[in-house]
């Protein structure tokens, strides 16, 4: 390994899985606006988006109404997640010939850690392309770093179908002008209180202490007091467990009744079975979950043990969570907490006769 490489991580992200595949299986929508999910009612939500219906502003999670006003030439195509779910197994065997330190964040998404390879990185990201655009006939963006959140930072650099390598000691060059809405957790509330610091590149969020984005963002403070120097730890971990899965919506006006939060929740909600269903995970459900953060900035959660993740229950869960306070609702939550062995262990106990 080069002397000057610690670590080697590279962070692989297909371009428009879903719509790529749809487009491999039928040649005749390429070169066209296609987006692949969510019915042609104000339930519909799209899971993604070509590239050519992207430029017309057109985005995951989505609701499909919105984007036909955006694009009245866009093609809707139902989901095939077998389909993805194949293509994805076959994703993960060309990453496991190259190491065995694979963690999947999704069907179409993964770090990979190569440090034990003589070779150089960005050699091995190339490879790696290649073989998922000879095997697949898909294309494949790939981010190369020390760390994860660089790694991941870099592969949204050349996309689609590139890739970004960042060196060791090149970060404290590359981090100061990057925009802060680059940073994993840093969504359109936060960046606005950013902005109303003085605060839209990384170079000017490292002018604050530690101490002053604490007081700030409390625990997020210190996340980001890290990630903007370009700093990170974590290890790829192969066999990483899923402890929960959850969506979120901040809303430009806040809602004041009931019925119209219940109006929002039923997009959340299918957004939600999106996401269990592209993630591909079979974990058993135990609990569902839903949040709200008010106009005072006060938030609640509430949570209630289910099997399945219904609609009737996440509408139920809405009602007693609104009334705990007088305020508007400025965000809403909806999310399932996966079961472990011990959850079935301690019903076990509480449903045993005495």
């Amino acid at each position: 390994m080069p002397a000057d490489w610690t670590r080697k991580i590279i962070h692989i992200d297909m371009d428009c899985f879903y719509a790529a595949i749809e487009m491999r299986d039928r040649p005749e929508l390429r070169g066209r606006p296609i987006a692949v999910g969510g019915a042609r009612d104000r339930r519909g939500v799209l899971t993604t988006a070509s590239y050519e219906a992207r430029k017309f502003g057109v985005r995951s999670a989505m609701p499909t109404w919105i984007a036909l006003r955006k694009c009245p030439d866009l093609i809707v195509v139902p989901t095939r997640f077998e389909i993805y779910r194949r293509d994805s197994a076959r994703l993960r065997e060309i990453f496991h010939t190259f190491t065995d330190l694979v963690e999947p964040l999704s069907l179409d998404e993964a770090y990979l850690d190569i440090s034990h390879l003589p070779y150089e990185p960005a050699a091995v990201a190339a490879e790696i392309r290649d073989r998922i655009r000879e095997e697949l006939a898909l294309t494949a963006s790939a981010g190369i770093a020390e760390n994860k959140l660089l790694a991941k930072i870099a592969s949204d650099w050349e996309k689609p179908d590139g890739q970004f390598e960042i060196r060791p000691g090149q970060a404290e060059a590359f981090m100061p002008p990057l925009p802060v809405r680059k940073l994993w957790g840093i969504g359109q509330v936060t960046a606005k209180r950013l902005e109303q610091m003085g605060v839209t590149t990384c170079g000017q969020m490292q002018r604050y202490s530690l101490f002053e984005l604490h007081r700030h963002f409390g625990k997020f403070g210190l996340e980001l007091y890290e990630q903007c120097r370009g700093l990170d730890d974590r290890s790829v971990e192969p066999h990483r467990e899923r402890k929960s899965l959850s969506n979120e919506r901040t809303f430009s006006d806040n809602l004041i009744t009931l019925s119209q939060c219940e109006e929002r929740l039923g997009p959340l909600y299918e957004e939600l079975l999106e996401d269990l269903a592209k993630r591909a995970l079979r974990l058993p459900v135990h609990k569902l979950v839903l949040k709200l953060k008010f106009s005072d900035f006060s938030r609640t959660t509430i949570e209630r043990v289910a099997t399945q993740p219904e609609l009737r229950a996440y509408k139920e869960l809405l009602e007693q969570a609104f009334r705990r306070s007088r305020h508007p609702i400025r965000l809403m939550g909806v999310g399932v907490r996966f079961a472990r062995p011990e959850d079935s262990r301690v019903e076990q106990l509480e449903l045993r006769p005495l």
